[in-house]
């Protein structure tokens, strides 16, 4: 059996996400000779059980109206790899169970007869939606328009229509006009409606800040909202107002002394989305981050796997604020066209600010469970080193897997390498693995398992013991035994987590569904293993067999 597989492992904690999923490709790049070409048969085999997809083909602002959650994507009608976009549109109830409609915004005017590309919905005051999206206009530049639709009382939106008003902001004479898109949701400030485009100026990536009375006439303020040195193209920005107190989730408009701020960006360089926490002046026209974030490639990340162009979007009927990110294979045009798909959703999470106010936690949508079929657990399972047990009972490939590790001691955590300074915990990762013996660790879940364990993809902690007695847990995901096959693209994922090890206890949640690029073979195992000195103990491990939602875009 052979397994390249994607894997989302979410730390209860909700600090770290890995999204491990066979690399990512430019969301911008052109294949004139694969991007209309169909696939003769879509290969059901190596599609997910349970994450958001089109029946076929390629994909990449979310919103709730009408009692309904609305999905606006970027969508090839016609092949598996990037062109022809369209902004696809799916309805759901639920998050779980999708109902595809037609698309909602295609290029058919002078505005956007290039292309629509990304953008996202605002909700305006009588509960009327309007999509804002980047257009490329006969000139190749990059500007911004806008959608409504043709009748507000159809809760499925099904027609949208392209006012002959656009485009509502065109790049200025100082700008790039090919490093200009992605407008935000808009909120409301000081009587204007706001929103943010990103940017590029050198290489000084930037969220330009524009401000409009009426939403139809847009002024540029004199200085972007935010902008930071040496980060590129900033892609697909999102900015909204995160509660310091407890889990609710907050309208885009919100502001106040118990409001904090966030500021996401998908950096073009890198393919992953990054953000900070701050402090929002509307006087000023300013976003401040907290002093000890930084902007940028070692700052902090939603997940530490490929996870790009993400968005969020205030859930009024739940009161929550819910993230939603997209992951690419890096598997071949060829092979996406032979397959007839590339390109998933990861599973929508809600995040909220953690009590210290220093970072973002998330965990998936409750809803989620409601796919949970048969049950197994495992209880006071001790793993001396080099066990490997088997979870049996569920499907392996299909599952949701919550477990909590614990330990007698921390006096076995291996040293801190001070050569590692200057080494993320991705390179660390890879350095040690999860077969280089450690002390505390590496411990965790081998997934995706062949029967032998030629191939598995683990996903772990490390805990290593740093100056003055401290601690840091490394969770890590390596893909570099997930396949006997040479030239695949197996990396390590890994961040370090920030947990407090009082209780000697280490908890994760791992949804795992199915291989990304390919699978031979007809069963995947699931094992709990340590490879480290110290004795751990499976104290509480449950697993469900993860059904396949009724509905997904059929």
């Amino acid at each position: 059996m052979e397994i390249t597989v994607k894997l989302l492992l979410l730390a209860y904690f909700g600090v770290f996400v890995i999204y491990n999923i066979n690399g990512v490709q430019s969301s911008h790049e052109v294949y004139p000779e694969f991007q209309s070409l169909r696939a003769v048969k879509v290969e059901q085999v190596h599609r997910t059980g349970f994450h958001f997809q089109p029946p076929s083909n390629w994909i990449n602002g979310p919103m709730y109206f009408g009692g309904l959650y609305h999905f606006f994507y970027q969508y090839n009608p016609k092949g598996a790899v990037w062109g022809n976009i369209v902004w696809a549109h799916s309805v759901s109830k639920d998050l779980i169970n999708w109902q595809a409609l037609e698309p909602a915004i295609y290029p058919s005017k002078p505005f956007d007869i290039n292309g629509c590309w990304s953008g996202s919905a605002t909700i305006l005051p009588g509960n009327k939606p309007i999509i804002l999206y980047t257009g490329i206009d006969p000139q190749q530049r990059q500007v911004q328009n806008y959608a409504v639709p043709a009748n507000v009382s159809d809760p499925y939106l099904r027609k949208w229509i392209k006012p002959d008003n656009n485009p509502l902001v065109v790049p200025d004479a100082s700008m790039n006009a090919s490093q200009f898109r992605d407008p935000t949701t808009a909120w409301w400030s000081n009587g204007h409606w706001m929103m943010l485009v990103g940017g590029k100026r050198k290489h000084r990536g930037m969220a330009h800040l524009y401000r409009s009375k009426n939403f139809m006439s847009w002024v540029k303020a004199r200085h972007p909202l935010h902008s930071a040195p040496k980060t590129g193209m900033w892609e697909c920005p999102d900015f909204y107002p995160v509660s310091l107190n407890g889990q609710v989730g907050l309208d885009t408009s919100k502001g106040g002394e118990d409001v904090k701020h966030v500021l996401k960006v998908s950096l073009d360089e890198t393919r992953y989305d990054y953000y900070t926490v701050g402090n929002y002046f509307p006087k000023q026209d300013r976003y401040v981050p907290d002093k000890a974030l930084v902007d940028g490639w070692s700052g902090l990340r939603y997940d530490y796997g490929n996870f790009y162009a993400s968005k969020t979007f205030f859930d009024p009927a739940k009161n929550r604020r819910i993230l939603w990110g997209w992951a690419n294979e890096s598997d071949t045009h060829d092979s996406d066209v032979e397959k007839g798909w590339a390109g998933i959703q990861a599973i929508p999470r809600t995040v909220w600010l953690s009590p210290d106010g220093k970072q973002l936690l998330q965990w998936p949508v409750e809803e989620l469970e409601t796919l949970r079929g048969q049950k197994i657990q495992m209880k006071n399972q001790n793993l001396k080193v080099g066990d490997h047990v088997e979870v049996k009972g569920i499907t392996a490939a299909q599952a949701d897997v919550e477990v909590t590790f614990s330990f007698k001691s921390l006096d076995k955590a291996e040293k801190f390498d001070h050569n590692w300074a200057n080494l993320d915990a991705q390179a660390i990762c890879g350095l040690k693995g999860s077969k280089v013996r450690g002390g505390i660790g590496p411990f965790g879940l081998l997934t995706l398992a062949s029967e032998n364990l030629e191939e598995f993809t683990p996903v772990f902690f490390r805990v290593f013991k740093t100056q003055g007695n401290k601690h840091k847990v490394l969770l890590c995901s390596d893909a570099r035994s997930s396949s006997l096959q040479n030239d695949l693209y197996k990396p390590s994922f890994a961040g370090f987590v920030d947990v407090d090890l009082s209780d000697r206890k280490l908890s994760i949640r791992s949804l795992i569904d199915h291989s990304v690029v390919e699978s031979f073979g007809d069963k995947a195992h699931l094992y709990v293993f340590n490879n480290g000195t110290e004795a751990v103990t499976v104290e509480d491990l449950n697993a469900w067999t993860m059904n396949s939602p009724k509905a997904m875009n059929n």
